[in-house]
Order: C-alpha cells, then sequence, then structure tokens
C-alpha cells in the first residue's frame, strides 16, 4: 500500500483533478466534526457540570463563551498562517490540540480547569475551520466545488441536532460513572482517526503571495475581545464596578484602532485581518451585524432554555436533549429550499427567517406557562419547530446573500469576517441574556427567569430581521458563495 503523503497542491485548476479528493474531504469533515457537535453538546451538559463541580452562575456562561471567544480571536489569524506554513500543517496541529483539549476538560476537577481546556478547545477548532474551507477551494472546482460545500453545510447542521441528542444521551447514561465528561472524551476517538486519515490523505497547500501574520494585530484583537466580554460576564457578580464599564469602552475603543491601523497600511506586505475595505459595502457591515444579532439570539436562548429545563422543570439531560430536537426538525424541514428562495426573492427570505426565529421564541415563551415540574415538553414543541424552520430561511442564505454585493476576490476575507462575528455575537449573548436570567432568577423561580429573559433573545432576532430588509435582494449560487 503506498502510504507517501499526497502531493502540494498549488493550482486550484490542476487540483481538480486530485483522485483522492472526496476522501480526503471526509477525513477533514470527520475533525471539523468534533468543533461543530461541540458548539451544542456542552449546553445540555451545563447544569450536571454546575452541580458536580460546584460552578457558579458566572463559571457557566465562561464554560461556553470562552470557546467562543477564543475561536473569534485565533480564526482570521490562524487562516492567514496556514497560507503560509501549509494549511494540512495547521490542520493536523489543530486536530491534535484539540484532541488533547478534549482530554483535559473531560478529566478537569474544578470549574477553572473546564474553562481553560475550553479556552484551547475554542482555538484548536479556529486553527481548523479556516484550513478546510480553503483546502476545499484548493480541491474542488466548478460544480464539485459547490457540492464540496454544500455536504460541508449539510454536515454542520447535522451536528447541531447530533450534539443537542448526544449530549443528553451520554451524560443520561453515565458511562463508566464518567457523567457530563463523556461529552469531552468522545471527541477523543474521532481525533485519533481523523488524524490518521487526514495525515494519508490530506494534500499540503499554501498560498505563497499571502502577506506576513499581523503579531500585533492579531494581540490586538484578542484584548479587544477579551475587554469587550470579561465585563459582560464577571460584572453581575461583582456588582458592575467602574472599572467594568472602563474596560468594556477600552475593548470597543482597541478594535476602532486596529481598523484605522489597518486601514493605513492596506499597501504593506501583510495580511489583513479585519478587511476594512469591505465595511465600505453597506451590505457587507448589515450583513455582518445581522450575523452579530443572530449569534447573539441563539446562543443565548439556547443557554436559558437548557438551564431552565433542566434545573427548574427537573427533566433529565436525555429528555432536554430531545426536546430541543424539535428545534432541529424545524431547520431541516426548510434548509433544502433556504438557498434557492434566497436566489429568487434575496433579503425577504432573511426578514422572513429572522420573524419566524423570533416568533417561535416567543411561541416556547407561551409555552412556558403551560408546562410544569416534570410534565410534559410538548407544549414548548411548536414553538422549537418554527424557531428551527427560521433559523434555516435566515443564517443559511445569509451569507450567500451579502456576498452578491462583496467583490469576488474579497469573498474569502468576507466568509472569516462572518465566522468571527459568529462567535463573538455568541459569546455576547451568553453573557448578556446569562446576566439578565441570573440576576432575574436571585428573587424569582427558573421558570420566571426564563420567562423574562427570552424576550431579549427574540428581540436580537427581529433586529436581524429588520436589518435584513436592506441588504442585496439577490444572492450568489453556493459556488460562488
Amino acid at each position: 500500500m503506498n502510504t507517501r503523503a499526497p502531493a502540494e497542491l498549488r493550482d486550484p485548476a490542476a487540483a481538480g483533478g486530485y483522485p483522492r479528493r472526496w476522501f480526503a474531504a471526509a477525513a477533514m469533515m470527520a475533525a471539523v466534526l468534533m468543533d461543530l457537535v461541540d458548539v451544542t453538546i456542552v449546553n445540555v451538559a451545563l447544569p450536571t457540570i454546575r452541580h458536580d463541580l460546584g460552578a457558579s452562575a458566572t463559571q457557566l456562561e465562561w464554560v461556553v463563551s470562552a470557546y467562543m471567544l477564543a475561536f473569534a480571536a485565533v480564526l482570521i489569524a490562524a487562516g492567514n498562517l496556514g497560507d503560509r506554513l501549509g494549511r494540512k500543517r495547521l490542520f493536523l496541529a489543530g486536530i491534535a490540540l484539540f484532541g488533547l483539549a478534549s482530554l483535559a476538560a473531560g478529566v478537569s476537577q474544578t470549574a477553572a480547569e473546564l474553562i481553560a481546556a475550553r479556552v484551547v478547545q475554542g482555538a484548536a477548532a479556529a486553527v481548523m475551520t479556516p484550513q478546510l474551507l480553503a483546502t476545499f477551494r484548493t480541491m474542488f472546482t466548478g460544480r464539485e466545488r459547490g457540492q464540496a460545500f454544500g455536504v460541508y453545510g449539510a454536515v454542520l447542521g447535522l451536528a447541531s441536532a447530533a450534539g443537542l441528542l448526544l449530549g443528553g444521551v451520554l451524560t443520561s447514561a453515565n458511562l463508566f460513572g464518567w457523567g457530563w465528561r463523556t461529552v469531552f472524551f468522545v471527541n477523543l476517538p474521532i481525533a485519533v482517526a481523523a488524524l490518521i486519515g487526514s495525515a494519508r490523505l490530506v494534500p499540503e497547500n499554501r498560498e505563497r503571495t499571502g502577506g506576513r501574520i499581523d503579531v500585533t494585530g492579531a494581540l490586538l484583537l484578542t484584548a479587544a475581545l477579551v475587554a469587550i466580554t470579561y465585563p459582560l460576564l464577571e460584572g453581575r457578580s461583582l456588582g458592575w464596578p467602574a472599572w467594568s464599564w472602563a474596560l468594556l469602552a477600552a475593548g470597543v475603543v482597541a478594535l476602532a484602532l486596529l481598523g484605522l491601523t489597518e486601514a493605513r497600511r492596506q499597501h504593506r506586505k501583510v495580511a489583513p485581518l479585519l478587511r476594512t475595505r469591505l465595511f465600505r459595502v453597506p451590505a457587507f457591515t448589515t450583513g455582518l451585524i445581522v450575523q452579530l444579532a443572530f449569534a447573539f439570539g441563539i446562543q443565548g436562548f439556547f443557554l436559558i432554555f437548557t438551564l431552565w429545563v433542566q434545573a427548574g422543570q427537573h427533566y433529565s439531560p436525555l429528555r432536554a436533549g430531545l426536546t430541543a430536537v424539535a428545534f432541529s426538525v424545524g431547520s431541516f424541514l426548510l434548509a433544502p429550499q433556504a438557498v434557492p428562495l434566497a436566489q429568487r426573492f434575496g433579503r425577504w427570505v432573511l426578514a422572513l427567517g429572522g420573524l419566524l426565529f423570533a416568533a417561535g421564541i416567543a411561541g416556547v415563551d407561551i409555552g412556558a406557562h403551560h408546562v410544569g415540574t416534570g410534565t410534559s415538553p410538548w407544549p414548548l414543541v411548536p414553538g422549537l419547530v418554527v424557531a428551527g424552520m427560521g433559523l434555516s430561511l435566515l443564517v443559511i442564505p445569509l451569507v450567500n446573500v451579502v456576498l452578491a454585493a462583496v467583490p469576488a476576490e474579497a469573498a474569502g476575507g468576507a466568509s472569516g469576517l462572518f465566522s468571527t462575528a459568529q462567535q463573538l455575537g455568541g459569546a455576547i449573548g451568553v453573557a448578556v441574556t446569562g446576566t439578565i436570567f441570573f440576576g432575574y432568577l436571585g428573587r424569582h423561580s427558573f421558570q420566571a427567569a426564563f420567562m423574562h429573559t427570552a424576550p431579549y433573545a427574540a428581540g436580537a432576532l427581529l433586529i436581524c430581521a429588520v436589518l435584513s430588509l436592506t441588504l442585496p435582494n439577490t444572492a450568489v449560487e453556493d459556488d460562488g458563495a
């Protein structure tokens, strides 16, 4: 058997003939599956983690936000680094690091140790994801490229659903007495298999013309993101001291400073982080805000939802996961039609998606009035299904619609910023909704806290619907996206 590594690929046209490209794609998607599942699998295990590790409310928020924050801080720089050093090399390093971080998370004895492991997990996932996307663009051409990204999108949707269910199954099964730790240990065999498969099948590829890495900019971006999210997460427990507001303002100023710095040195041979020229395109800027608001709403909603149904309604992790799967069922109903509808109706599809998502959250909020401790979750199901339908119409075609207004040569940079915005929006959503939820919980029941907080998540989706009306009234094809 020939075990030699595939030759390095540099030209997409030539790379289209790489004979093992679909096997390589499968190996890479298996690795990134760990990241996609981890986004949702942890939510269902949060109440059990809180009980087992004695985690505070703020620490629970950090378990979710630390992952997304690290992902957002590292993603763009990791993409640039892969362009220069080799995408396969970075991808393999990301797999190994993610596996080790999952092991560390699984053996954590304190909430602080778990949060630290989640930071490393998020950074490792950020190293993997841009390498997969760039390698797909190198290995595939024409219709095959659209098919490859279509399969990736389907895997993303399936992974989100699987994470909700798998988190409940593994936590409830309590295999070997590990309890919630199995949601992290499950990554280990996947990481080993993906590492072996990717090492054997994935071709090395890089972009020789890429600029040098902006180390200073990457550090400033990381510091800015931490400065924005840290006071949002810790402010409530600390009594909102003056320095927390100053730190938040400093984070916003740091982001603006980074943007101004990059705008002034476009002529230098430095790989840009924020692609400031894209912000001159109104549709791109609006689309980025829509992505932030969407991530804010969905991550905030599922944080408080899983905490309420388990800690407040005393659902088992499995029952909570099965209830949340109704959301995924709703998304699957419209997922195949989302992009074709957007190509025909453009922004109106996104606006409808935002309205449906907000209406679904409102439906869950109304259904919460009819759910008692330990009773049937069926009053929640219609709202979850409608919210899932809104998800498909909003987020699946969002990038396709925005890219219709972005120069084709800037599509890669635009997609990277969208991924960063999604992670940052999710981290902020967890921080803000968690603060509201736990603050209200101090004086009221879990059910009252949920019903009080859910409208804030719905409001974020209504913002998405309104802003979507200013986006282009068309969409690019999947292959172009």
